[in-house]
Formats: structure tokens, C-alpha cells, sequence
């Protein structure tokens, strides 16, 4: 496979039970060395696009390439090429962490003195070599999930499959979950990772924004924030519960957001800054500070799923994947 070529390539996927359409005209592409993370809430159809492409569901319709094998016609030669982890990996709690590894070592046919080698720095990398001969049953959540990880890169395969790995885990075990996928990136490995955590996307080189099937956005985080429509005020204030009720309906206002003790002012341009001020001040709110903030992932998600009132609109344009 020639360096430049996608390890996953996806034209029209799609996957529909009974009357539910799960997954709708996908089309997005993973590149060797790249971080691609498909985002969004549970029942977006996240985890039924991973398991087409891991072959363990078929698509209804359109086509999908994994490692240069169709995964319709072929599923078989994909799998030698992938790893994939779902939701819930295959651990056996019963087996040391070592038998662990050397069960899935023996799976794909590993030699052992590799499978020795590529154990130890995994291991290294993930902070389990002290760990080995313990029973996988009495990780905590974090560890088995980079245990998890280890068992699926023992045999380094081109591409990665994740289904939300780091769901329910410890931010330390977080942090070295994606210290080992960056680690992966400078070998050519492709990686798909599902989340529903949007702060997660800022760290993928591009992200797929997935509602209700659909792909709304897909492009790098920097340029997906910079489509954000308008500009997002940050007030510190001792009073945001009055910030939130004296705003709400002002003029340019599309949302506002409690966030801690701050309101987050969504409105339809930067240039509502003063008014806005004015507003507050004639009503009497006193104000610590009022800024315009960067908008975030979860900013430009929530703004292309829900309408001006906060309600979830009936549906929203997805713009053409890069």
C-alpha cells in the first residue's frame, strides 16, 4: 500500500434496523500516521460504523475499504491488517496480565521472542510492566483498558479501531491511553476513535462530528472551530443565574449557558460585546469580567444539533468531508 493511500476509505456506508437508520451515507477516509476521531453522543451510530468496518456487521448499503480489503466482500483479509477494540474488550479476568498478552500473541500468530519485545515497551509505555503477573479481574477500569490496548497492538496491525475506549476512565489512565496512540502515529498505523467525550476531539488530527447517523462536519479541530457562526462571551459574574435571565433575550442572544460560576453568552456576532455590557450594567448586574472566548468542538456540535431555544433541531446540513 503505497504511504499516501487511506487505510480507511468509506463512500455512501450506511446501516438501517428495521425502521432505525443507525449509520447514514458515511463517507470519510483514515490516512496512515493519523488520529481520526468519529465524535459525538450515544446513538449517534458510532459503535455500528466500527463494527462494519471491523466485519462483524455487514453494510447495507454502500462500500468501505479497511487495510485495502472491501469489507463486504472480503472481511476475512481486513482482519489481519486491524485491530479492534470495543466497548468491552475481551479480557479474561482470570489470566495474568502476561497470559493475557500471550493469548492474543498466539491469536495472530505472533513469534514469541517479538511478542516479548513488543509486550515489554507496550507495557512500558502504558505503566503496567510492574503488573505482570497480576490477574487482569483485579486491574482498575483505566488499566484494563491499556491492557486492553496492548493485547490489540501486539501483532501491529496497519489500522486501529477504538470504540470509546477511554469511557469511565481515571484522567491519569486517560492521559497515557493517548500518550500510546501518539506513540503509534510515527509507524503509520491509522487510528479510528470513537468518543462521545467532545473534549477528546481536539486531540485527533481530524474529527467526524456524528448525529442521528449523519456526518455534520469533518475536518481538522482548528478549522472545524473557525465555522462556528457568531461569537461566544464568557462572563464571570457573582450573580450568573441574573447574568442568564437578564440576557437570554436580548437582541443577538442565541443561548446562554451556565457554566460553574460563569454564564457562557452565545450570540450572532462579536460585535455585541458592548451592547451587551450595557445591558447588564443598566439592569444593575455587577460583572467581574466579560470576554470573548475561543469557541470549542462541543460549541460548534451543540450550535449544528440544537436550535436557537435549546432545543434539538429536526436536523442540520453536514458539510462536505475533507
Amino acid at each position: 500500500m503505497a504511504s499516501d493511500a487511506a487505510v480507511i476509505e468509506m463512500t455512501g456506508l450506511g446501516k438501517s434496523f428495521g425502521a432505525i437508520r443507525a449509520v447514514d451515507a458515511l463517507s470519510f477516509a483514515v490516512h496512515p500516521g493519523e488520529i481520526f476521531g468519529l465524535v459525538g453522543p450515544d446513538g449517534a451510530g458510532k459503535t455500528t460504523t466500527m463494527r462494519m468496518l471491523a466485519g462483524v456487521l455487514s453494510p447495507d448499503s454502500g462500500k468501505a475499504q479497511v487495510a485495502g480489503f472491501d469489507i463486504a466482500h472480503d472481511p476475512e483479509g481486513a482482519k489481519h491488517h486491524l485491530s479492534y477494540m470495543p466497548q468491552r474488550f475481551g479480557l479474561y479476568e482470570d489470566l495474568t496480565v502476561n497470559e493475557n498478552i500471550a493469548f492474543y500473541g498466539d491469536l495472530f500468530s505472533v513469534p514469541r521472542r517479538e511478542r516479548e519485545t513488543r509486550a515489554r515497551e507496550l507495557l512500558t509505555a502504558a505503566g503496567l510492566s510492574e503488573f505482570r503477573t497480576r490477574m487482569a479481574g483485579k486491574l482498575s477500569g483505566g488499566m484494563k483498558q491499556k491492557l486492553g490496548l496492548v493485547c490489540a497492538l501486539i501483532h501491529r496491525p496497519k489500522v486501529i479501531l477504538l470504540d470509546e475506549p477511554t469511557n469511565g476512565v481515571d484522567p491519569v489512565s486517560r492521559r497515557d491511553f493517548w500518550a500510546i496512540l501518539y506513540s503509534l502515529i510515527d509507524g503509520g498505523v491509522g487510528i479510528l476513535i470513537s468518543t462521545s467525550y467532545l473534549d477528546e476531539a481536539e486531540r485527533c488530527h481530524r474529527v467526524g462530528l456524528l448525529h442521528k447517523g449523519k456526518l455534520l462536519f469533518c475536518d481538522r479541530p482548528e478549522t472545524l472551530k473557525k465555522q462556528f457562526p457568531g461569537a461566544i462571551f464568557a462572563v464571570r459574574t457573582l450573580d450568573p443565574t441574573r447574568v442568564s435571565e437578564t440576557l437570554k433575550s436580548a437582541p443577538g442572544v442565541n443561548r446562554v449557558v451556565l457554566e460553574g460560576d460563569g454564564v457562557h453568552i452565545i450570540a450572532d456576532r462579536a460585535e455585541r460585546h458592548s451592547e451587551l455590557q450595557n445591558i447588564l450594567s443598566a439592569a444593575g448586574v455587577q460583572v467581574e469580567a466579560f470576554a470573548q472566548v475561543d469557541p470549542t468542538i462541543e460549541d460548534l456540535f451543540v450550535f449544528a444539533v440544537t436550535d436557537s431555544s435549546g432545543q434539538e433541531s429536526p436536523g442540520a446540513e453536514a458539510s462536505q468531508p475533507k
